[in-house]
């Protein structure tokens, strides 16, 4: 007689944790590590419908094992050259250099904007957004006191590619 399957989800879901280990191991051959209830259920019904069903054909197991096989994986971290401290750090650390947002344009540039008939200009700076004599921190910042409500700076200027461009 066929397994139902799902009957036997039904029935594991009553189980205990302590009955769902003997079921795993009775399924399985050897006791689970886990105590999860519902990760003990999903591998059972996945056991129990392997079984039933049939297990993976011998290609996909060598395949499997192919691409598992990790004999040029490095379980241990490279010795130290001989000779050298135990304390010497082989890392090699490099300043990173980082030049501020890349949509921005140079430092300098007047963004303009024609905002409900009104030109609407920013002056790009060192240290922020010039806009009619006031600095802000950001083109949101900016957009904001245009408009009054809040938006992305960037898509209010138009500055929605790297360098700047439109």
């Amino acid at each position: 007689m066929p397994l139902n399957i799902a009957r036997e989800i039904a029935r594991m879901q009553q189980m205990t944790p302590k009955e769902l280990q003997e079921k795993y191991a009775e399924v399985f051959g050897y006791p689970p590590r886990s105590r999860n209830k519902l990760w003990l259920i999903k591998r059972i019904a996945w056991r129990l419908q392997a079984n039933e069903e049939g297990d993976l054909p011998e290609r996909a197991r060598r395949r499997a094992a192919e691409l598992a096989n990790d004999a040029d994986l490095r379980l241990t971290a490279p010795r130290l050259p001989h000779g050298s401290p135990d304390g010497e750090e082989r890392t090699v650390r490099l300043a990173a250099r980082f030049s501020g947002p890349t949509r921005l344009p140079p430092v300098g540039t007047i963004l303009t904007r024609l905002y409900k008939g009104r030109l609407v200009q920013v002056t790009v700076l060192p240290e922020g957004f010039e806009y009619e004599g006031k600095l802000y921190k950001s083109l949101s910042a900016v957009a904001k006191a245009i408009t009054g409500t809040h938006w992305n700076g960037y898509h209010f200027f138009g500055l929605t590619k790297p360098g700047g461009a439109p």
